[in-house]
């Protein structure tokens, strides 16, 4: 099952963060993300977004990385527990080999680093699951 986690998580560019405020209350927000052991996820975001904000109260998120353009019916999802954190420049080298295998510029120190606009973040993932043909969720190793 390791194998079909991989492969949904290969054929998809975005990623939806199911975050909390301090409050409770919940937020989802899809992100462009990488990876390269299914284990750590790369984003970037502004620090003053909704879910940046959420993460910095309650770093603990969930993700789901789905196709939705699929006929009803024959969805294939992995979910994620996970815990957030922003991380300075560890990882963008993970972001940018995605990216640029993708066509996009590269993402620098000055871009991520205060006074930037952005930021990046990483979630480490401490559950997977896969999405079953009879809807149900199972758990798997990556």
């Amino acid at each position: 099952m390791s194998d079909e986690l991989r492969a949904i998580i290969d054929a998809n560019h975005y990623m939806t963060l199911a975050t909390a405020g301090a409050d409770g209350r919940p937020w989802a927000t899809p992100v462009w993300f990488a990876t390269e052991d299914y284990r750590q996820f790369y984003w970037v975001s502004k620090p003053n977004a909704r879910h940046s904000k959420n993460l910095a109260e309650r770093p603990d998120l969930g993700i789901v990385i789905f196709d939705s353009t699929v006929p009803e019916g024959s969805a294939k999802a992995v979910y994620l527990a996970a815990v957030a954190e922003e991380v300075a420049v560890t990882g963008l080298d993970v972001f940018n080999r995605r990216g640029e295998a993708r066509g996009l510029r590269p993402w620098t120190a000055d871009d991520v680093l205060p006074p930037a606009r952005h930021r990046l973040y990483r979630a480490t993932a401490a559950e997977h699951f896969v999405l079953t043909a009879s809807d149900e969720r199972l758990p798997v190793s990556p």
